[in-house]
């Protein structure tokens, strides 16, 4: 990944959050046919340090499983919030006119090893968990023992569960960092003033940016 100084992102705490907010992830491996990409919803836990590890299923069917190559990596791809960024929102567009489109956007690689779990405890905790925090909003959870016992042993008898180690985590926070203070705040305005969800998101993390600046010990 292309990774300017301005936009890289290394807190290990700051990446797991987006990890855990974006769960579905992009699982990119290699098998004798080639690259093979999957996507999958992970578990992200911080133990053991310093990256954590990262767990998920897939089902049987999916030759994933067989055919990853031991000897080979796997990455893991986390995509946050995104937006388009109009010229527009630059007042340096009424200034000079020297500005061009750009596309803002947060994402996180995780990259590792995989072994792959076809343990029937380990798998029903695994899909509990991965449920209960997607249920965890609503007003009526839905609980894994909602459903019939034979019913669930059955769909568990379908699914292979997997555990990426973690090797390294590089986070790319491509968010206007490299223009000057006016640009950025006029980006903010932009994406609030937008009618979409993710633009306001990406708004309100270049704000976070922005006060962690002011934050920033001047010398």
């Amino acid at each position: 990944m292309y990774l300017p100084a301005d936009f890289h992102e290394s807190r290990t705490d700051v990446l797991q959050a987006l990890m855990r907010a974006r769960p579905l992830a992009t699982l990119v491996t290699l098998s004798e046919s080639g690259l093979v990409a999957n996507h999958v919803p992970l578990e992200t836990l911080a133990e053991p340090v310093p990256h954590g590890v990262l767990r998920g299923h897939i089902a049987r069917a999916n030759p994933l499983w067989r055919e990853y190559r031991a000897d080979s990596g796997a990455l893991a791809i986390f995509h946050g919030p995104q937006a388009y960024i109009s010229p527009s929102f630059y007042p340096a567009k009424q200034e000079t006119g020297e500005v061009v489109p750009t596309w803002d956007y947060a994402v996180v690689h995780a990259r590792g090893t995989l072994r792959f779990v076809q343990d029937t405890a380990w798998l029903r905790a695994l899909v509990s968990r991965l449920t209960d925090a997607q249920e965890a909003s609503r007003h009526v959870p839905w609980k894994i023992d909602d459903a019939p016992e034979p019913y669930i042993e059955r769909m568990l008898s379908l699914i292979v569960g997997f555990e990426l180690s973690i090797s390294s985590l590089t986070g790319k926070w491509k968010l206007s960092q490299n223009h000057p203070v006016a640009n950025r705040r006029g980006v903010m305005k932009g994406l609030r003033d937008a009618a979409d969800a993710e633009s306001r998101q990406v708004a309100d993390m270049l704000s976070s940016l922005e006060d962690e600046r002011h934050d920033e010990p001047h010398g």
